[in-house]
């Protein structure tokens, strides 16, 4: 399974979501503008950032984990390393409290694993830099659903298939809208809505609001 796209779900998109070429087409095109230019622009942000990493804590610079992407096909999302390098099983680490809450939300509040650094790349979101990468690529959108592990899918139950009819983004319309604020329903609620809507308009509004978001340091943890 380790670095390759593997398909673990097969489905007709085309019976659960109508197509939309010229939007899809116009979508990667501005995907593909948009990243490349930002590794280009932001790669003296990803020098600095890279060194700050490496210098205040042991391990990698960048962190890999495989989420599920567009018809379920697994892929490496990257963002830069925010925890400490444990190799403990993650019950180990975590209070009793703390590791309830991440089995219900797939995160924990005030994380003990989350580097001093990290606090303040996640805090900013400059932590999902190199997923620029990931977008150009083509296993990724500037704006889509927020990449999930395989085991989150299967919250969406039958609608699972449904939201992996279009491909995760960096943003989306939950990141844009209450992020770490809202209950994961709600959050599965905000990414099916984004799915079964998305358009030119809707993109936009979520990458402006998403800059907003990010500006007043709202949601992130």
């Amino acid at each position: 399974m380790k670095g390759k796209m593997q398909n673990y779900l097969s489905i007709n998109e085309y019976d659960l979501c109508p197509p939309k070429p010229i939007y899809t087409f116009f979508k990667r095109l501005f995907d593909i503008i948009c990243s490349s230019l930002g590794l280009v622009l932001l790669s003296w942000l990803f020098v600095i950032i890279m060194i700050l990493v490496k210098c205040t804590s042991k391990g990698p610079i960048f962190y890999g984990h495989m989420r599920v992407g567009k018809k379920g096909k697994l892929f490496k999302v990257y963002k830069f390393r925010t925890m400490i390098n444990d190799d403990r099983p993650i019950e180990k680490i975590l209070t009793k409290e703390q590791y309830e809450e991440y089995k219900t939300n797939y995160k924990v509040s005030d994380d003990p694993r989350i580097t001093k650094i990290g606090k303040i790349l996640r805090k900013t979101s400059l932590d999902e830099l190199p997923q620029l990468l990931n977008i150009f690529l083509g296993q990724m959108s500037i704006v889509g659903w927020r990449p999930i592990i395989l085991e989150e899918l299967q919250k969406y139950e039958d609608k699972k298939y449904l939201l992996i009819t279009v491909k995760p983004g960096l943003t989306g319309y939950w990141a844009s809208h209450g992020r770490s604020n809202t209950s994961y329903e709600e959050r599965m609620e905000m990414e099916l809505y984004y799915v079964k809507n998305r358009n030119f308009a809707l993109d936009f509004s979520i990458i402006f609001k998403t800059f907003f978001a990010v500006f007043k340091e709202e949601g992130a943890k």
